[in-house]
């Protein structure tokens, strides 16, 4: 059985963006049960942890002898077990792992750093001074994601790929804010992909273990 680290308990602006919901989506899309090993606070600094994750992060996949950390890793990994989320046409497969990665190198970051500075910190004066800045780099690396993706239904044509479940999970980092909804094409993508039931799955998964651990 395939076994996926992920937190019991985090604060509520994480839940539902804990990183284990990427892993658990790809396993929900291509149809491979798994277990989840639930860390309480600390058990991510052990050193039989640290042995595994050198970061302290989740998740990690334990999938017989395998044993991977980082989402994007765990991802292809489980991509590399079925067409449904990775194809095998070299060029097709090549362009899915592209937009994976520019989601992951890309837009991520950016997303990220608004999300500090407007939420998180929001009351710090740093947070303050470099919130404009966030938000004009955010909004420039999603104008150039709504371009690319243009008139299709995801962004290699008709076909969901890896490239898709990790954008779709960097879209929602933000909280969906008005810069992902409002867009004419980004709102509408997001909420393509969210709707697949394995997200709907994997989404219920993950808040079910903070309600069992409460």
């Amino acid at each position: 059985m395939i076994t996926v680290t992920a937190f019991k308990t985090v604060p509520d602006f994480a839940r539902g963006q804990v990183r284990d919901l990427r892993v658990r989506w790809a396993l929900e899309e291509v149809g491979l049960p798994y277990q989840t090993k639930l860390l309480s606070p600390g058990d991510q600094d052990k050193p039989e942890y640290r042995a595994l994750q050198p970061f302290g992060q989740v998740p990690i996949l334990q999938d017989g002898d395998v044993t991977l950390f980082e989402s994007g890793a765990i991802v292809l990994h489980i991509g590399a077990q079925s067409e449904r989320l990775l194809p095998t046409d070299i060029r097709a497969r090549d362009r899915a792992t592209q937009w994976m990665i520019a989601a992951l190198n890309s837009v991520e970051p950016a997303l990220v750093n608004f999300f500090l500075a407007d939420v998180v910190f929001a009351d710090q004066e740093w947070a303050k001074l470099r919130r404009a800045s966030a938000r004009d780099l955010a909004e420039r690396r999603l104008a150039g994601l709504s371009n690319a993706l243009g008139d299709k239904p995801y962004l290699d044509g008709d076909r969901f790929t890896v490239g898709d479940l990790m954008m779709a999970t960097v879209l929602r980092i933000p909280g969906e804010s008005e810069m992902v909804v409002s867009d004419k094409r980004l709102g509408p993508y997001l909420e393509r992909c969210t709707a697949r039931p394995a997200f709907k799955r994997a989404l219920d998964a993950q808040m079910g273990d903070f309600r069992a651990a409460a």
